[in-house]
């Protein structure tokens, strides 16, 4: 591979966000605003769940879940990005670079899998009210939510172990704002066809196994919901899933077009933008489709307010 004519290397360079001075300075206020409500949104939103004991049921304790993993998932990228803005400096060792992608990663797989377990408590709710009591157990939830990280960050573990092994060479420059998967191979100078198929292999089946668990629940549900009498009973079971079904949408749209598809095909400026979108402004969204779509919620915080 003529690794003797190149030099192997510990550090990397973030290329970030390559602008002017006042477009940088903008996109830094952005990120940091984005960034505190981000943060604020979801600590309310577990404040909330603990402290009522009207939400004490299962839909909300795997949503206080969702937003403990939120305010993670953004302080793995965000900090180190607006720290750059500020520093003008954006590099990274190879150990710093490794850590930030196997959080990063992992967080991202425990999502997938816990959007699909809440997709399944909707659909035991819904499809089978009686019975959804004595189905979903505290004991259950839990194990539910071990299942959901264990899961996550177990399948990121091998991901990262296969990336790590590779050699990097000049030059070190990567052209995004965090390493991510696809740039981060490209700078390997060594045969990376075994990582690349291992990655694509546990991307698959981390992204597509919830997702058909998330379909089939929804067919279910939609079955059901169709079949009610009355239209205020599907009005209220209808409205139980839409916060949910268009949190699933917008993270699954993203994470299939990054993760689910042969490297090197798109730009990695589209790479970036859509980085930007499921990194940075997603775990923002999310909070505010739930509290405006569900009543519970909104009347708690109105009282709290």
């Amino acid at each position: 591979y003529g690794m003797k004519n190149k030099t192997v290397i510990n550090e990397f360079i973030l290329l970030g966000f390559s602008y002017g001075l006042q477009v940088q300075t903008l996109l830094y206020l952005v990120f940091l605003v984005t960034y505190m409500v981000t943060i604020t949104e979801n600590a309310i939103i577990i404040f909330v769940v603990k402290r009522n004991h009207h939400l004490q049921k299962p839909m909300y304790y795997f949503l206080g879940n969702l937003s403990f993993l939120e305010i993670w998932y953004v302080s793995v990228t965000l900090p180190r990005l607006l720290f750059g803005f500020w520093s003008q400096t954006m590099t990274m060792s190879f150990s710093s670079c490794m850590t930030q992608l196997y959080f990063f990663i992992s967080l991202m797989c425990t999502e997938c899998v816990l959007l699909a377990v809440m997709a399944y408590d909707r659909y035991l709710a819904v499809c089978h009210p009686l019975r959804y009591p004595a189905i979903v157990t505290h004991k259950l939830c839990f194990q539910l939510s071990i299942l959901s990280w264990a899961g996550g960050f177990s399948i990121s573990l091998v991901k990262v172990s296969f990336i790590s092994r590779l050699t990097f060479c000049g030059p070190q420059v990567i052209n995004h704002f965090f390493c991510d998967i696809s740039p981060v191979l490209n700078l390997s100078c060594t045969d990376m066809s075994l990582a690349e198929t291992v990655d694509f292999a546990l991307a698959l089946v981390i992204l597509l196994v919830p997702l058909l668990i998330i379909v089939f629940s929804y067919c279910g549900i939609l079955s059901t919901i169709l079949c009610m009498p009355s239209a205020q009973g599907r009005r209220k079971a209808f409205s139980t899933c839409t916060s949910h079904f268009t949190v699933v949408i917008i993270f699954f749209s993203a994470t299939l077009f990054m993760y689910a598809r042969p490297r090197r095909i798109h730009p990695f400026n589209l790479n970036k933008i859509v980085s930007v979108f499921y990194a940075i402004f997603t775990p923002a969204l999310n909070p505010l489709i739930y509290c405006l779509r569900n009543k519970e919620v909104k009347e708690i915080l109105r009282k709290i307010i």
